[in-house]
């Protein structure tokens, strides 16, 4: 048998709904005591103050960041060195008969320096005054894009690459290995000295069969109007100077460990904790059958 349950007039739904609102025997409103709805009010005020406070300290942390200069750069003191081609463990290994060992390197390169080709570098630099620091003062307005100066192709002499049959000497294992200078903002390198890059073979018997090599810029020089960078946004077309040196007579078939290190004032390249810091150790070996 089905009980029917008995409909509700409107006029009872009416006064469920009052006393739901404000029941005068418990002294609940909505149902909840004053006290309940005071914890939730408390509740909902230190939360939402909380956020408020939170968003609001983002926001001003981010009116003091520079859109162009990292406000700490503790990371790197010490500019670092790298070589080009760019090689898994730093290895430079060309087999002079078999061209799919040495053309990887070739493209590396090809890509890396196109940059540098001088009618590039004639559109978008500067010819600057060798010997002195390019610097570019805001002076209470924002001075942007900063100009960066020409590093052209073809200071690299024989291992520029232009018109080289011999594919930057990979093809008769007279290789040439670039050297270039991590980048930090703001960093005056040099202290105002002359600076360079120089190379040597690590052991003795390292030196004796890396053999002779050449330099390009002469001496493996870098010129302080490379200096200061002033970050990506800043100087948008800034290309980094760079250290070709070829390596003419490395006796073959043999692991030569070959380490570069910069010459400047205010690079320590003695750490020992940092074995990147002002320098760069790699491996070159020429293969020939």
């Amino acid at each position: 048998m089905v009980i029917q349950k008995e409909k509700k007039s409107c006029g009872q739904v009416v006064e469920e709904w009052k006393e739901f609102v404000w029941n005068p025997r418990t002294h609940q409103f909505m149902g909840r005591t004053g006290t309940s709805w005071a914890f939730i009010l408390l509740f909902y005020l230190v939360f939402y103050g909380f956020l408020t406070a939170m968003f609001t300290t983002m926001w001003v942390m981010l009116q003091t960041v520079s859109d162009h200069t990292p406000k700490y750069q503790d990371r790197l003191a010490t500019p670092g060195l790298m070589i080009r081609p760019k090689t898994e463990n730093l290895d430079v290994i060309v087999n002079v008969s078999d061209t799919e060992s040495w053309d990887q390197h070739v493209q590396k390169l090809n890509k890396f320096l196109e940059p540098y080709n001088d009618s590039i570098q004639a559109q978008k630099n500067d010819v600057c005054r060798p010997g002195r620091y390019y610097e570019q003062p805001d002076n209470g307005v924002l001075n942007y894009p900063k100009r960066a100066c020409q590093f052209n192709r073809t200071q690299l002499g024989n291992c520029s690459g232009i018109g080289d049959s011999t594919h930057y000497g990979y093809s008769t294992g007279q290789p040439c290995v670039f050297i270039k200078m991590n980048r930090v903002i703001n960093f005056y390198a040099g202290a105002n000295q002359s600076m360079n890059v120089t190379c040597v073979g690590k052991r003795d018997e390292d030196a004796e069969n890396l053999g002779s090599f050449v330099m390009f810029p002469a001496n493996g020089n870098i010129d302080l109007m490379y200096f200061p960078y002033y970050g990506k946004k800043f100087h948008v077309n800034y290309t980094q100077p760079l250290v070709a040196v070829k390596f003419l007579n490395v006796t073959p078939n043999v692991e030569v460990n070959v380490e570069c290190r910069i010459n400047a004032a205010n690079i320590a390249t003695d750490d020992e904790r940092d074995k990147f810091a002002g320098r760069v150790a790699f491996k070159l070996r020429i293969n020939k059958t």
